[in-house]
């Protein structure tokens, strides 16, 4: 079985912190551009599809308005998936960095998938 490796994407999001971390980090804001249905018990998100399907992952750490780290609980035990909000100090422009792992021949498709979910969001927050 192949390894899965690493990959980092960055997107220009013109949101200030507060409101971005509210959409990547708050079930309901979660439920407006990643999945259908977003529940939260116990520190586990439980992601829902409308086609039905449902993932699990946990949270594995988080700063508020900076980013937050989860982990699919069905997935290998040293991947992870992070939303991390940076902002450049000198022209105060937020970029979202995406961290997430897949099998070397799924990176293109994982990173339009990524590309898909940013999409939604930008127009969710009217970016």
């Amino acid at each position: 079985m192949s390894e899965k490796v690493k990959f980092v994407l960055e997107y220009e999001i013109r949101s200030s912190s507060k409101i971005l971390y509210s959409f990547i980090s708050e079930p309901n804001g979660l439920s407006e551009w990643f999945a259908d249905n977003v529940k939260v018990k116990d520190h586990v998100y439980t992601f829902i599809w409308d086609d039905g399907e449902e993932q699990k992952a946990k949270l594995l750490s988080f700063k508020e308005n900076k980013f937050i780290k989860f982990h699919w609980v069905d997935d290998e035990p040293y991947t992870y998936f992070e939303m991390e909000i940076v902002k450049d100090e000198l022209t105060n422009d937020v970029a979202l960095v995406i961290t997430d792992f897949a099998l070397a021949e799924n990176l293109k498709d994982r990173s339009q998938i990524w590309d898909i979910q940013i999409d939604t969001l930008l127009h969710v927050i009217g970016a």
